[in-house]
């Protein structure tokens, strides 16, 4: 019956050992993945980054749009940041929250706050940028084409299907990412060696 009891004793200690740990990192990544998003939306809202970086960025995405679209649509073209057809003089502008980087933020931020190794950081922040992106333009065409079919279509795929699509694709690239992180090769090897990565 002691054996019994020290052996319970000890996995309740162990467990919550690993109650401990695990709040604490919990609370580290919560930490770190609320303060860059408070950072870096902060520094997004400042006028020289607005005019130096998001209005640029915003009028390239445009650009973009309007190069992929005049393949199979000849009456298109892109103004600045606004998309329109020059034969029905629709246009579609691109504003801030519609250009995908604060999207991008949202994941910038869960990818940095995860602990991972540098370069899968590197790999994750660079796969996802595409990722987000690349939705994105499909998310910007689509509503250019909706807005020429149906304005009460397009109010709400705007407002709230393609809101949610962009941050589910968030979410579910900063999962599979962090699955990988998990099941690395490299790191497991490093593991195995002696060497912990932080």
């Amino acid at each position: 019956m002691d054996f019994l009891r020290q052996n319970c004793a000890a996995a309740g200690s162990m467990f919550a050992l690993l109650s401990t740990l695990l709040t604490f990192f919990m609370r580290r990544f919560f930490l770190i993945f609320l303060g860059l998003q408070l950072g870096l939306f902060g520094l997004n809202m400042l006028n020289w980054v607005q005019q130096h970086v998001v209005l640029p960025w915003t009028s390239a995405l445009a650009s973009l749009c309007a190069g992929l679209v005049t393949w199979f649509d000849g009456s298109t073209a892109a103004v600045g940041k606004v998309l329109w057809n020059t034969s029905n003089g629709f246009g579609v502008s691109i504003e801030a929250g519609c250009n995908g980087l604060e999207a991008y933020i949202v994941l910038f931020s869960g990818v940095m706050a995860f602990p991972a190794a540098w370069y899968q950081r590197g790999v994750g922040l660079f796969i996802g940028f595409l990722a987000v992106q690349s939705l994105n333009v499909v998310r910007v065409i689509s509503l250019f084409y909706l807005g020429q079919w149906s304005r009460p279509v397009f109010d709400f795929a705007h407002e709230y299907l393609w809101q949610a699509l962009i941050m589910l694709d968030v979410l579910v690239f900063w999962l599979l990412w962090v699955r990988w992180c998990q099941k690395d090769p490299a790191l497991q090897g490093d593991a195995q060696g002696g060497i912990v990565h932080a």
